[in-house]
């Protein structure tokens, strides 16, 4: 299996035509020119009502491994998409590694060249992220700050949301640990996190949505040591994204 210096970018398209912002995907043209897109791309609309296109911008050529989430494979090339912190692009990068998505991809019979597979060993190896930390102290942490959204283990393995990827499945991701080091900037975290000094405080205009996760540095030491040592979901399984 040899991994493709492509990858897939996700950005936003304005369509006159339509009365919302749609978001561009950025394909290779080998990926664009089989139809797959075509194929997708509606489904995940129609699932969701997050409007996706085909768009040219944004087409990225990595020279080495892109740092972005393997998502599907074809003829032994595996692409990856990389998003921005936004939340509708979360909801496609999780769509796509959900058992729906992956099965989305797979019924997608292409006139030439062969079938796109969802189901395939991301990397031969990953290199071990060693992180210092008390790791019982963040499993602890884990269940009580993040365990309302996400599955952090057979503990709550039934309490999660649905559309939230377990640690299981973010552990499995290249850049795992930059996920969980700068969770609290990306999507939909700033809204109810805060970071004893580092993240600024709430604006009194605009309150804590829920009620508010609050941990020290320290603390999240605590969790990336934790997360460090979870055993990570294969991504040519189905994945449990609750």
């Amino acid at each position: 299996m040899r991994f493709v210096l492509l990858c897939l970018t996700l950005t936003l398209s304005a369509t006159p035509s339509l009365s919302q912002e749609a978001l561009g995907l950025a394909a290779p043209a080998e990926v664009k020119e089989s139809g797959l897109l075509q194929h997708i791309l509606p489904r995940f609309s129609l699932k969701t009502g997050i409007r996706v296109i085909a768009d040219d911008a944004g087409v990225l050529l990595l020279e080495t491994a892109p740092p972005g989430d393997p998502v599907f494979a074809r003829a032994g090339v595996v692409y990856h998409l990389r998003i921005e912190s936004d939340a509708r692009h979360e909801r496609f990068r999780d769509w796509l590694l959900s058992d729906i998505g992956k099965n989305t991809v797979e019924s997608f019979a292409p006139e030439q060249g062969a079938p796109f597979s969802a189901s395939f060993e991301a990397a031969a190896t990953q290199q071990e992220t060693a992180v210092d930390g008390d790791a019982l102290r963040g499993e602890e942490l884990s269940m009580t700050h993040c365990g309302r959204c996400h599955v952090i283990g057979p503990r709550n393995r039934m309490n999660g949301l649905g559309s939230t990827p377990s640690f299981a499945v973010l552990r499995a991701m290249p850049d795992w640990s930059e996920r969980f080091e700068a969770f609290f900037a990306l999507n939909p975290h700033p809204a109810f996190t805060q970071i004893d000094g580092l993240t600024p405080p709430f604006d009194p205009e605009r309150p804590s949505p829920i009620h508010p996760v609050q941990m020290t540095l320290e603390e999240l030491e605590a969790i990336l040591a934790f997360v460090s040592v979870i055993k990570a979901a294969e991504l040519g399984a189905p994945l449990q994204l609750q």
